[in-house]
């Protein structure tokens, strides 16, 4: 099977695009007001007009050069770089120290639990100063 390097198939990138956004061809067909068959036809066309594709790539939620520009080789890319830059250097802007917070709520129980006893406290000795 002969098929080129750089494959211009608007349908199938469309097709790949709405599977990576795991979205099924039924809710393209219900956000572009049509029916599934008409979708698979979309996605088995080569070319689309553009102003279908502006209406398709609303649905999809990205953008219509995204779509035209779509290869599978730039997404795998995209993800791989994505993760090779975030192993090991998560940088997390906390605005509080955790161990603060923890402390913070300790404090905050223990002094729940010491007005739970004290109002235990006065109760029983009100039910006592009513037995005598």
């Amino acid at each position: 099977m002969n098929t080129p390097t750089k494959s211009n198939h608007i349908g199938r990138k469309i097709s790949r695009i709405r599977e990576l956004r795991d979205m099924k061809q039924e809710a393209l067909a219900l956000a572009l007001g049509t029916n599934q068959q008409a979708i698979s036809a979309m996605e088995n066309s080569e070319t689309i007009d553009d102003e279908k594709l502006i209406e398709v790539a609303r649905a999809l939620g990205v953008t219509v050069e995204a779509i035209k520009n779509f290869s599978e080789e730039a997404a795998i890319n995209y993800f791989n770089n994505f993760n090779d830059s975030s192993e090991g250097t998560f940088n997390n802007h906390c605005t509080f120290n955790p161990i603060d917070k923890v402390v913070e709520l300790f404090e905050s129980k223990e002094k729940l639990y010491e007005r739970l006893l004290q109002a235990e406290k006065d109760k029983v000795a009100y039910l006592e100063k009513l037995m005598k």
